[in-house]
């Protein structure tokens, strides 16, 4: 009998003998499992139930069989999913504010900088602490920003703040959507970082926000549609290697296009008007139904626009597309 060794994982005993029953009898049913495992009937049941809402179980190839996931596989999804519980479960404590009245009502005393986790309040708390924080780095800050829109003068500064770094050989990694490449401060900021020897990837689809120091020291909005109000600096090191390891998943899953720093072009020939505001369009909203509404065209020929786009790009993606749009100066 193994012990629960994916108990870490959020994977219950019962659930686990479940999915190793399967890894051992792969394509057979589940009829009268219970009582093989010596176990529960209601328990097997969820458990089945649960295993394969996460992927861990499917049908097998016998109509009312099932056979297990590849273990290789179902641990990547175990991790993926336990580090973002993880991040969420941060968030979701933080946002007790009574409780932290009623605990800051016990003491005059703010939370020291050197304590596990602190609060900064503002803007302009989070701009200095983020300034000292890539000062003091010497191996490498990494980030995942969903939603970073630079402004002209905000962008000067972190372009600065990060090319320091980059000049004393600290290793920077960053992943944005393909939304940043379209908002010209922040695209020029990312050329400028690229330009330095900075690695720049796209993820399509990205919720997670946070930023990794040295996997010493982690920042994370406390409300990711509003990261510039309030913000949370983790030193706690399991939580820090946490944060550090959910950036590595969206890292892997990203789209690894290099980020070429040219000057302005001109449009390219023979790119039409809809085109180029399809290009824009990509970049911008979600779905080809948004885009297609705000193009004024159906969705069939609003595909047909960016297929014609990505095919004259060279592009086999479409977060690939905007990067070499952006390259290109098309954006």
């Amino acid at each position: 009998m193994h012990a629960n060794e994916l108990a870490d994982f959020g994977v219950s005993p019962t659930e686990e003998s479940v999915y190793r029953h399967f890894l051992r009898h792969p394509d057979t049913a589940a009829d009268g499992l219970h009582l093989i495992l010596d176990a529960d009937r209601d328990a097997v049941r969820g458990a089945l139930g649960r295993l394969t809402r996460l992927g861990l179980l499917r049908p097998g190839e016998t109509p009312g069989c099932t056979t297990a996931a590849d273990p290789e596989t179902a641990l990547a999804r175990l991790s993926e999913l336990r580090l973002r519980a993880m991040y969420q479960e941060i968030q979701r404590i933080t946002q007790y504010r009574h409780v932290l009245d009623t605990l800051r009502a016990e003491t005059a005393r703010r939370t020291a900088p050197g304590q596990a986790v602190e609060q900064l309040d503002g803007g302009s708390a989070i701009h200095d602490r983020m300034d000292d924080l890539a000062f003091f780095a010497r191996e490498e800050i990494v980030s995942a920003e969903p939603r970073v829109r630079l402004t002209p003068e905000h962008a000067g500064s972190v372009t600065a703040r990060d090319v320091r770094a980059l000049r004393r050989g600290v290793r920077r990694r960053t992943v944005v959507t393909a939304a940043a490449l379209a908002h010209e401060p922040t695209a020029a900021y990312l050329g400028e970082l690229v330009h330095h020897g900075a690695r720049v990837r796209v993820a399509a689809d990205m919720s997670d926000h946070v930023v990794v120091y040295d996997r010493r020291a982690a920042l994370m909005p406390l409300d990711p549609r509003q990261a510039t109000r309030r913000a949370l600096l983790v030193r706690d090191g399991v939580l820090v290697a946490s944060l550090a390891g959910l950036f590595e998943r969206i890292w892997e899953q990203a789209e690894d296009v290099s980020l070429a720093v040219r000057p302005p072009a001109d449009r390219r020939p023979g790119l039409s008007d809809a085109e180029l505001r399809v290009l824009h369009l990509m970049c911008t909203v979600g779905k080809d139904e948004a885009g297609a509404r705000d193009l004024g065209v159906s969705v069939r020929t609003y595909r047909r626009h960016l297929a014609d786009v990505m095919r004259m790009l060279g592009a086999s993606t479409r977060p690939q597309a905007a990067l070499l749009a952006r390259e290109r100066g098309w954006i």
